[in-house]
């Protein structure tokens, strides 16, 4: 055998567990990798199945024990939401519109949402809210907002896709600055490498709340139970009503292109709401509830119509605030009685 085979056959012989040692090399790192990537994500928010989660009997739960009043509401959040969340490939990002008077639980809705489909609830990384008032407040910005915007959308479903967003006081929003948003809800599988498909949209207003509490009152006049109202009879007045109402949505492409998937509408809360709001403030706040409290506390609340006062004025909004006047009150008393006691037994 000549000096050059020998050499070519020794490289060979000798090659092998070099490559071997490449392969277990990177075998190793990439295990590291791996390792890193679930120790980090033990510790910190990801946007992986733990931390962006699939909590449907948490959030049937919730809807029908914490929400009242708004069967509507209930009805279709369950049924969409879960619908979405379990579509591996939607056609279109989930929007949804909520309407109402301030205090019947729109915001309280998207908080219940949010605290079943993210480990963190408000606190996620992957949960962004706008405030109309503090992030559009400027007429004479549009522009400005609108690039904003689309690079918040953009930036934020590129690190998640299943990013959710909560615009709030859209009624207050400059017109044609929410219109940024509709590349990003509409029917396309990429948009600059980016799927938006699997995100959710929400935009709490208060337009269409006088066409709603008219429908609602209606059906109380005429002696209909609330729960026979339907989506249907209400959904196309809120429509109408965002759409030609000052705010945000007026003439907006979102819904003139039918990008808006559901207008839900939040009916006026009646008295016998606001009691159970108040129950549930008092015990989880480790009060003892009794008929006598939580009836003088509702009582401190307004309602209207002033011919016949059925709907609260501001819903449960101010519940927590009358609610600690009271406690705070009824402290204030037991704290006079022990004195007078001591006092007495001084005298």
């Amino acid at each position: 055998m000549s000096p050059a085979s020998s050499y070519h056959i020794g490289m060979i012989v000798c090659g092998e567990p070099l490559s071997l040692l490449v392969g277990a090399g990177s075998a190793i790192a990439a295990s590291l990798s791996i390792f890193s990537y679930y120790a980090r994500c033990k510790l910190f928010e990801c946007c992986d199945s733990y931390w962006v989660r699939e909590d449907y009997t948490g959030l049937q739960h919730s809807l029908r024990t914490r929400l009242y009043g708004q069967h509507l509401a209930k009805e279709t959040i369950i049924t969409a939401v879960i619908a979405h969340w379990k579509n591996p490939n939607p056609k279109k990002a989930l929007v949804m519109s909520f309407h109402g008077w301030t205090g019947c639980g729109k915001n309280y809705l998207s908080s219940i949402i949010t605290e079943n489909l993210y480990r963190k609830g408000m606190k996620s990384d992957y949960v962004h809210v706008y405030v109309s008032t503090l992030h559009f407040s400027n007429y004479l910005e549009i522009p400005l907002y609108q690039v904003q915007l689309r690079s918040w959308i953009q930036g934020n479903v590129s690190k998640c896709e299943r990013s959710l967003f909560v615009f709030d006081e859209v009624d207050k929003m400059p017109a044609k600055v929410i219109d940024a948003v509709k590349p990003f809800i509409d029917h396309y599988e990429y948009l600059e490498g980016v799927d938006f498909r699997k995100s959710i949209f929400i935009f709490l207003s208060n337009s269409g709340s006088n066409e709603i509490t008219q429908k609602a009152l209606q059906h109380y006049e005429d002696g209909k139970i609330r729960e026979a109202i339907t989506l249907k009879e209400m959904e196309n007045v809120v429509m109408a009503s965002a759409f030609n109402t000052e705010g945000g949505l007026k003439m907006s492409e979102l819904i003139s292109a039918h990008l808006i998937d559901h207008f839900v509408p939040f009916l006026p809360l009646e008295r016998r709401h606001i009691l159970l709001c108040i129950r549930d403030y008092m015990f989880s706040h480790g009060f003892t509830p009794t008929d006598e409290s939580i009836t003088a506390i509702a009582d401190s609340l307004q309602y209207f119509p002033k011919t016949n006062p059925i709907y609260s004025s501001s819903g449960c909004k101010r519940v927590a605030q009358k609610t600690e006047l009271f406690i705070s009150a009824e402290r204030e008393k037991d704290r006079q009685r022990f004195q007078n006691l001591q006092d007495d037994d001084a005298l």
